[in-house]
């Protein structure tokens, strides 16, 4: 069975450390990978997809050296591989224009600012994993201690094929 990934993006060594303390709970199911700059993102995703891997969701910061988080997000959604991972844009240092083209041009999925809750990221990046493998038609039973049960549930019931690509 392929792994389905979360990519942690930031410049700041201590704030990945945390966003990755608070999302440990998701590891045996969705490893975690993290990168430090947007080029560094790229790699460890072209090694994700390159593995036969996916990579479900991607919680990236907005202000980093060389290229920002929005621009990354950009162009991230015109890659087939990655049409269905999600995007979570994490900051407080985005100004309401490149919020507007995170969500109009690079399909940003979830806006978070700094400083987070880490019972609120929990919960956000649980829905919008449950809606990567629902998009992706993922058998969901692999993930389940991970995802939106209810959800799921309710997708069953509406006639929703579940079942993995």
């Amino acid at each position: 069975m392929n792994r389905v990934y979360i990519l942690c993006v930031d410049d700041e060594p201590e704030v990945l450390e945390a966003i990755e303390r608070d999302l440990r709970e998701f590891e045996d199911r969705f490893p975690l990978e993290t990168a430090e700059s947007a080029r560094e993102a790229r790699e460890v995703c072209a090694r994700i997809l390159d593995n036969g891997d996916r990579l479900g969701a991607i919680v990236c910061d907005h202000l980093m050296p060389e290229e920002t988080g929005v621009a990354l997000l950009v162009s991230m959604k015109g890659e087939e591989a990655l049409r269905e991972t999600r995007r979570i844009l994490l900051t407080g240092q985005a100004g309401q224009e490149d919020t507007v083209r995170a969500l109009n041009e690079g399909g940003l999925d979830y806006f978070i600012g700094k400083p987070w809750n880490g019972d609120e990221l929990r919960q956000v990046l649980r829905d919008q994993l449950t809606t990567y493998v629902l998009a992706a038609g993922l058998d969901p039973m692999p993930y389940l201690a991970s995802l939106d049960v209810e959800r799921l549930g309710e997708a069953i019931r509406q006639g929703g094929h579940l079942s993995d690509t």
